[in-house]
């Protein structure tokens, strides 16, 4: 794992595609019992170099029941984003806005590499669209995604995105809260314990 990681550190293969100079930005550890997968790192996570150290995931530990020492433990967590580097936002361009979805080309090279050595994960998080379309191979919504928890429970859970800009989803499913979030924290207890 760690010369994967040495080599997922030098990457380069989407630098004229990105805004800024690549940095990879993932956290992985071949005996991490818990897998997060998202989708890209935002413009704060690339200038502070460390996976949801904002307000995502201050909620995101939150829904887990666990200590920011606990999320930032390799062993532990691994966060492997769908795509490592900041893909930029939408300017200018009529009815988009936010980030831009992660390059492809990040997880056609790197994820099945990585995935064969994340050989103790025990539970997978799928945090957005383009993390639970790749993994479930069949494309869904978010909100069917997350509705049908159960169906891929105990192995992998498909989450909301956990940024502020999901209140309105948040509100409008206080199932999640309610069903769901009790499951998670029971869940990830266990297997930290």
């Amino acid at each position: 794992m760690t010369q994967l990681i040495a080599q997922i550190n030098r990457c380069q293969l989407c630098h004229e595609q990105l805004p800024l100079a690549p940095k990879p930005i993932v956290q992985l550890h071949s005996h991490a019992k818990i897998l997060i997968a998202g989708q890209a790192p935002g413009r704060k996570t690339h200038d502070i170099g460390r996976p949801f150290d904002d307000a995502s995931g201050k909620r995101l530990r939150d829904w887990l029941g666990v200590t920011e020492e606990q999320f930032y433990n390799p062993q532990l967590f691994a966060i492997l984003p769908m795509g490592f580097c900041y893909p930029g936002t939408y300017s200018g361009e009529q009815n988009k806005r936010g980030d831009k979805p992660p390059l492809k080309q990040c997880a056609d090279h790197w994820r099945q590499a990585v995935l064969a050595q994340l050989t103790q994960v025990e539970l997978t998080l799928l945090v957005g669209k383009y993390a639970i379309d790749w993994h479930l191979q069949q494309p869904t919504t978010v909100t069917e995604s997350v509705q049908q928890w159960q169906q891929f429970w105990p192995d992998t859970l498909v989450l909301p995105h956990p940024s502020p800009r999901n209140n309105i989803w948040l509100k409008r499913h206080p199932e999640f809260a309610l069903q769901v979030l009790p499951q998670l924290k029971t869940r990830v207890k266990d297997l930290l314990s």
